[in-house]
C-alpha cells in the first residue's frame, strides 16, 4: 500500500489535479503492481512562495509548474523496478495534463510492513495472533 504525497502550486484545474493523481496512481499498479484499488492519496496545493524549489538544481530546469510526488511504499523494491517507476510517472504526466518532465520530482520513502495499519488499530501485514483480523 503506497502512501502518496503530491504537492502542486495552486491555480491547477480540477481536471489538471486528478490527472496527476491518476497518473501516479497507474503508474503504480503498472510498475509496482500495486492492486488497482489500493489507492491511497494526498493532494495538497500550495500558495505561489509557499512551495520553494531550486529552479536549476542539479541542471534541470523547473518552472511553476513542478509537482513534488511522495511515495511512501514498502522497501523491497530493487532500483530497477524504482527507475521504471521514475520513468512511468513522468511518462504519464506528460501525456496528461501535459507535464514537462523537467516539473516532476518524485520521492521514495521506504518502509517495512510492521510500519502499517490499514485501520481498526491493527498491523494487518504482521502475522501473529494479536493482529489477526
Amino acid at each position: 500500500m503506497p502512501l502518496v504525497r503530491i504537492d502542486l502550486i495552486k491555480g491547477k484545474s480540477a481536471d489538471h489535479v486528478r490527472a496527476i493523481a491518476d497518473g501516479v496512481h497507474q503508474a503504480l499498479v503498472e510498475t509496482f503492481s500495486v492492486p488497482v484499488d489500493d489507492r491511497f492519496q494526498v493532494v495538497t496545493q500550495h500558495e505561489r512562495g509557499s512551495l520553494i524549489y531550486d529552479a536549476n538544481y542539479m541542471g534541470i530546469r523547473r518552472t511553476d509548474d513542478v509537482v513534488f510526488i511522495q511515495v511512501l511504499a514498502s522497501s523491497w523494491r530493487d532500483t530497477a523496478t524504482k527507475q521504471r517507476l521514475y520513468r512511468r510517472i513522468v511518462e504519464r504526466l506528460t501525456e496528461r495534463p501535459g507535464l514537462r518532465p523537467e516539473d516532476v520530482l518524485i520521492a521514495l520513502s521506504p518502509n517495512d510492513r510492521p510500519d502499517w495499519s490499514f485501520g481498526n488499530g491493527v498491523a494487518q501485514y504482521v502475522k501473529d495472533a494479536a493482529n489477526a483480523v
